[in-house]
């Protein structure tokens, strides 16, 4: 038996999303220019959409000409989140009409292409973090008999350099990051933003007219398919582990609008053998390279009892790959087709499927190919 440990397991922090921040930001910079306080507020509370209230910690208050700027630091908790620490702040104004209209500032994006949800030129501040805004801003005015508006410029401090690290430039939000969130609340490794990401990616992608999409794993796969293809960036969908985010989300908007001809999926030949077992999250935490699997798979291509022995005590993929390459059995193509098979159930005929599969080089080993089928 094993014995106990002394360590109590901790669990995984929340944290607060750039627009939790960014309304954080408002209300303290509104309180700071209608009430004038003698002391400015340290800590200000936001109500979020789903009801709860959470307290944020206001670091620093400056006017900037006719505005008030407010920042805070984002904490997004246990969540690797490329922001987290960054300092989120706005620049709040008064304005003689009513109603609140939103600007970028420093490392706050603006959008260049369709296919989001905002129109081309608009900052990136997407729809629920300008609701939380606007709702806490005149939730104010009304509370102290203010009868104008309010312009509020929000702002990253080197968000510009920060948004390298994520999918914006792809995306055409260019300039910095977007103002993101749906609850307010980021959940530890729900990855939520990077399925939006995937999301946006593809609406983005069908919006500007291409028809042929390549998904990939990573640098290398998405390397291979773009050099192979000569495709545009914006028809690259970088999907990392989220092959389901993916497929469902195409699925979803072929079925009301057919404008794909062509997905092609590339990855990682162990990602795509967890891939061919059926597995929506290619990650090492949820899923995991099966031997047995892909020994039942040289099975069926006639594989010798001991290449079997061998491939289920093998260390890796590759190492599995290559004992089958040894004894001419092709057992990449074989996983390629049985992960083309499996996401078949989900892309629709008329969209030409091909799954490639690239070993730790970034060189193609194999390409299973089923042609659309209106």
């Amino acid at each position: 038996m094993w014995p106990e440990s002394s360590e109590k397991v901790q669990a995984l922090r929340t944290g607060l999303t750039t627009g939790c921040c960014a309304t954080a930001c408002c209300v303290a910079a509104a309180q700071a220019l209608l009430v004038k306080p003698d002391n400015l507020a340290r800590k200000v509370e936001v109500n979020l959409p789903k009801g709860q209230i959470v307290s944020l910690d206001i670091l620093a208050y400056q006017v900037v000409n006719d505005a008030m700027r407010v920042s805070t630091i984002k904490d997004a908790g246990d969540d690797p989140d490329a922001t987290h620490g960054a300092t989120i702040f706005v620049e709040l104004t008064l304005l003689h009409k009513k109603g609140v209209t939103f600007l970028a500032g420093e490392g706050v994006g603006t959008v260049t292409k369709t296919g989001l949800v905002l129109a081309i030129g608009e900052p990136a501040i997407n729809p629920v973090p300008r609701k939380m805004m606007q709702e806490h801003l005149q939730t104010l005015a009304e509370e102290l008999g203010y009868q104008g508006g309010f312009q509020v410029k929000v702002g990253v401090e080197n968000g510009e350099q920060i948004a390298l690290k994520t999918m914006n430039p792809r995306l055409g939000i260019l300039g910095g990051l977007s103002i993101l969130g749906t609850t307010g609340i980021v959940r530890p490794f729900s990855c939520a933003a990077y399925i939006a990401s995937i999301h946006q990616g593809i609406d983005v992608a069908r919006a500007n007219g291409f028809t042929h999409l390549a998904a990939t794993t990573g640098n290398a796969s998405e390397a291979a398919i773009k050099a192979h293809y000569q495709l545009d960036e914006t028809a690259l969908i970088e999907m990392g582990d989220f092959v389901g985010a993916l497929l469902k989300h195409i699925r979803k908007l072929e079925k009301a609008n057919k404008s794909l001809t062509k997905l092609s999926i590339c990855g990682g030949f162990g990602k795509l053998t967890k891939l061919a077992n059926g597995h929506m999250d290619l990650n090492s935490r949820v899923s995991s390279i099966d031997f047995e699997q892909l020994a039942q798979i040289a099975t069926d291509q006639g594989a010798t009892q001991a290449l079997l022995t061998k491939i289920k005590s093998a260390n890796t993929s590759i190492e599995a790959l290559t004992l089958c390459n040894d004894a001419d059995i092709d057992l990449a193509l074989f996983v390629c087709e049985k992960a083309l098979t499996f996401c078949r159930h989900y892309i629709p005929y008329h969209i030409e499927l091909e799954v490639w599969a690239i070993n730790r080089k970034g060189e193609f080993v194999a390409r299973a190919q089923e042609d659309a089928r209106l």
